[in-house]
């Protein structure tokens, strides 16, 4: 039985064998016969339409920008210089690099002691010119009255010899008289004459003590200016900078020993183009009051300030192009003088311009325009600006037409698309990232660290670093800082 069994089962098993070997031949075939009664014509071609995304060219007014890059200063500026020689006796507390110091602080004081010498001598020669102008005018008095006494006496001596000439001719007088009172009148002419020389000198005298009075005072001013100029004072209130002195130094006169700039007064410096300086002038080629925006770049955030193009340079500048423009700025919280800034610049405003991605234009001054059944047209347009990434354009027929955005290669003349159409004023949400408890740690602990940022600008960021998402700019910038 146990040999019948298993002979039976070979002998199912070599059929079900032989079943699937002719099931296999059968499809084989059939495969076969297929291919060779298949049709060999070739497949039909397809046009290939490319997906673009286009937006609608809208005339608008646009108040175009410009960049440029500048260094903030002070427009108050004071040198601190020594008017005289001498030696540092003292020195204010704020005299030092980066001290703030108040209107009118005094801030060096040189020895004194040769100047106050120089002040007493003054002192001491004007009182000599007073005394000197009193005894000349009182001179001037007697001279004076000196003149009058030889003019009456000399009046008599001429009214005696005319009585002698009156008696003598009369026949009444003798020759000897009228000698006499012609000689006694003479020599009272001579008195008068010789008063009237003792009156000149004594007047001459008065003008000699008036000059010498008048160099006296003018000695004792310049006395009293050399001991004011051993103190230094601050004119204005402001921060010193370039501080040279320590206590105890001998200084030479017109050597420099600091620098006063007023922080609340800064401006910036900036250069552009000619082309550039030429939109920047009105219709009466006068430079406009433009505002314009400095910002400079810190650990985490961006300090910025405000203010107006105030002047321009009066010349090119030997070896320079373009035009050297200043602005004024407001308020400016956080700069210093020497910070290198970013400059923007706001234009006139331009009128009929559209404003597209600059993608959109191609090396030849044309874009691609979305026409009949779908297919790319080339239209030539002028371009009028470039803002950054993207440009101002004109064109006759531009507005309202749909502008192809991010042109390739594949794209032109003819060519069937797909247009995916895009909002003109379509707003671009920044994007937020949310951090874990061990990045947002450390990135507040090197916040914390930085001594380079203002404490106002460090509460800024914190307080951005504690909400649940915190702007993916702020994260790469920190984490750039820390080499992250």
């Amino acid at each position: 039985m146990r040999f019948l069994r298993q002979s039976l089962v070979g002998v199912f098993l070599a059929f079900v064998t032989l079943g699937l070997l002719l099931v296999a031949a059968q499809m084989i075939s059939g495969a076969v016969q297929d291919v060779l009664n298949r049709e060999t014509a070739p497949p039909s071609a397809r046009e290939r339409v490319f997906a673009v995304t286009v937006r609608t060219a809208e005339p608008e007014t646009v108040t175009p920008y410009l960049e440029a890059f500048g260094q903030v200063q002070s427009r108050r500026r004071l040198e601190l210089r020594a008017a005289l020689g001498g030696r540092v006796v003292s020195l204010s507390e704020d005299f030092e690099d980066g001290g703030s110091v108040t209107a009118g602080e005094l801030l060096v004081e040189l020895d004194p002691a040769d100047a106050q010498s120089a002040l007493d001598r003054a002192k001491s020669d004007l009182l000599d010119a007073q005394f000197e102008e009193r005894d000349a005018e009182r001179s001037l008095l007697l001279a004076q009255d000196e003149l009058r006494s030889a003019e009456a006496q000399a009046e008599l001596r001429e009214r005696a010899l005319q009585r002698q000439q009156d008696l003598q001719s009369r026949g009444v007088g003798a020759a000897a008289s009228v000698e006499e009172a012609e000689l006694a009148a003479t020599s009272a002419q001579q008195a008068v004459l010789s008063s009237r020389i003792a009156l000149a000198q004594a007047e001459s005298r008065v003008d000699q003590a008036t000059t010498l009075l008048s160099r006296a005072r003018i000695a004792l001013d310049g006395a009293e200016r050399d001991l004011d100029d051993m103190t230094i004072h601050a004119r204005f209130a402001g921060t010193l900078t370039e501080v040279t002195l320590v206590e105890g130094r001998l200084v030479s006169a017109n050597e420099k020993l600091a620098e006063l700039v007023d922080p609340s007064a800064l401006e910036v410096a900036f250069r552009v183009s000619t082309a550039q300086y030429v939109r920047l002038l009105d219709d009466d080629g006068e430079l406009i009051d433009a505002p314009v925006t400095v910002s400079l770049e810190v650990t985490g955030a961006d300090l910025t300030a405000r203010g107006r193009i105030s002047r321009d340079s009066g010349s090119a500048g030997e070896g320079q192009t373009g035009r050297l423009v200043y602005a004024r700025l407001d308020d400016a919280p956080g700069f210093k003088p020497g910070d290198f800034v970013t400059v923007t610049v706001e234009e006139q405003p331009l009128d009929n311009v559209v404003r597209l991605p600059s993608s959109v234009l191609d090396a030849t001054g044309s874009v691609l325009v979305l026409g009949a059944d779908d297919r790319l047209e080339p239209l030539p347009v002028q371009l009028v600006r470039r803002q950054g990434d993207e440009v101002l354009l004109r064109g006759e027929g531009l507005e309202g037409r749909e502008v192809v955005i991010g042109r390739t290669p594949l794209l032109g003349s003819g060519v069937r698309v797909r247009p995916l159409r895009l909002e003109a004023n379509a707003d671009a949400v920044p994007d937020m990232v949310e951090l874990t408890e061990e990045q947002r740690a450390r990135l507040v602990a090197q916040v914390e660290a930085s001594s380079r940022m203002p404490q106002a600008v460090k509460d800024r960021v914190l307080g951005q670093l504690s909400e649940a998402s915190v702007p993916a700019a702020l994260v790469q910038r920190l984490e750039s800082r820390a080499g992250g």
